[in-house]
């Protein structure tokens, strides 16, 4: 029995869909700016079916990302994760941002918590090490949070602590800033933990290392 296919039903063909969330996912444009950019490609839809394709297809569009990373990056030695929290605001309410960054600036996992304590700092490298096997080195701040969650999954020793050794996560904080911005913030969590799951895989999946080219 062949699987049909998620975009059956609609006019449009699936790449000028994935085109759309692509580019609102990827850069920090509005649902109207999408609108106004798919127009001057000669493509006539409203700023709502750019929000009703987001709603639909990004989750299909990261997870596909994610699965087709995921073995590859496995397969580090030498592989450094670094964990680090950003508060986020959610209707004047302070939450916080949880991301594990690997050496190379990709994004391995991020969730959204109301409190920063140490079982909140646990799910972190918990989910992180389910999906990636654990780290040779893990690069956290000097929150004692990440020091207790450490000892409780047995990584105690592997862990690096230092006030200016984890600029690599605080520099993974940046694009989400500025996507954060152009939407003029998040009004429910679960909004924002999807959002982020998304933003993540996109984000990787546009990561070149640059620097390495000649």
């Amino acid at each position: 029995m062949t699987k049909r296919s998620p975009f059956r039903y609609f006019k449009t063909s699936a790449g000028i869909i994935r085109l759309a969330v692509m580019m609102y996912v990827r850069f920090p444009l509005s649902l109207r700016n999408v609108e106004d950019l798919l127009h001057e490609r000669g493509v006539e839809i409203s700023d709502e079916t750019v929000r009703f394709w987001w709603n639909r297809f990004s989750p299909m569009f990261a997870a596909e990302i994610r699965k087709n990373r995921v073995h590859r990056t496995r397969a580090h030695s030498n592989w450094q994760w670094h964990l680090d929290e950003v508060f986020v605001k959610i209707n004047g309410e302070t939450h916080y941002l949880w991301r594990a960054v690997d050496h190379e600036g990709e994004v391995l996992e991020s969730y959204v918590t109301k409190r920063r304590q140490r079982k909140a700092a646990l799910k972190l490298p918990r989910k992180t090490m389910k999906l990636y096997d654990r780290p040779y080195v893990i690069v956290t701040d000097l929150m004692r949070s990440y020091g207790a969650a450490m000892k409780v999954v047995g990584n105690a020793e592997r862990q690096e602590r230092g006030r200016w050794k984890n600029n690599r996560a605080e520099n993974s904080h940046l694009p989400f800033r500025r996507r954060e911005r152009a939407m003029l913030r998040f009004r429910r969590r679960r909004m924002l933990q999807k959002f982020v799951a998304v933003h993540s895989s996109v984000h990787n999946h546009f990561n070149h290392e640059r620097h390495l080219y000649s």
